[in-house]
């Protein structure tokens, strides 16, 4: 049982030391400020947690079914930065509100299945495999674009597919 245990103690302490030398020597400066940022470690409501705190702003004030098309204050203040393409989750919940969003998140979550789904079906491995990747980068890009928007995952640039402003 002892072995057992060292056996997955060593790897564990390597994982532990390689996040901490990642972080000091391979990160650069504003990288590692976004991640001390959305730790909660550092409040930077004017530098790089600036994205983040406007992007909430937008998300709360939307409340239930949002203001309206075209009639959000974050959006038409310029307030939200990137919101056409890395904010763009923002934009919807406050123009359309937790409706709109969850809405979003219901075609998004229906067209990953659909295509699983479909992956499932073929008989070529390649159209298989295609399938399967294809669902994971929407998977990712949505996943990852999200939790930007919400404050879950540090800031990175990438857009939400299908529904971004492209470039």
């Amino acid at each position: 049982a002892a072995l057992v245990s060292i056996r997955y103690l060593i790897p564990a302490m390597a994982l532990v030391l390689a996040v901490g030398y990642a972080f000091d020597h391979i990160l650069l400066p504003h990288q590692k400020q976004r991640i001390l940022v959305l730790l909660g470690k550092v409040d930077d409501l004017r530098g790089a947690g600036y994205n983040v705190h406007q992007s909430l702003i937008a998300i709360g004030s939307g409340g239930f079914q949002g203001k309206g098309f075209l009639k959000g204050t974050q959006t038409k203040g310029d307030f939200v930065p990137e919101q056409h393409t890395d904010y763009i989750f923002s934009i919807i919940g406050e123009e359309w509100g937790f409706l709109g969003s969850i809405l979003v998140i219901g075609c998004f979550t229906a067209l990953i299945i659909r295509i699983l789904w479909q992956a499932e079906k073929q008989t070529n491995q390649f159209r298989r495999v295609f399938s399967y990747s294809v669902s994971s980068i929407l998977f990712v890009h949505f996943l990852i674009n999200i939790g930007m928007s919400l404050g879950l995952i540090p800031t990175i640039g990438i857009p939400l597919l299908l529904v971004s402003y492209g470039g």
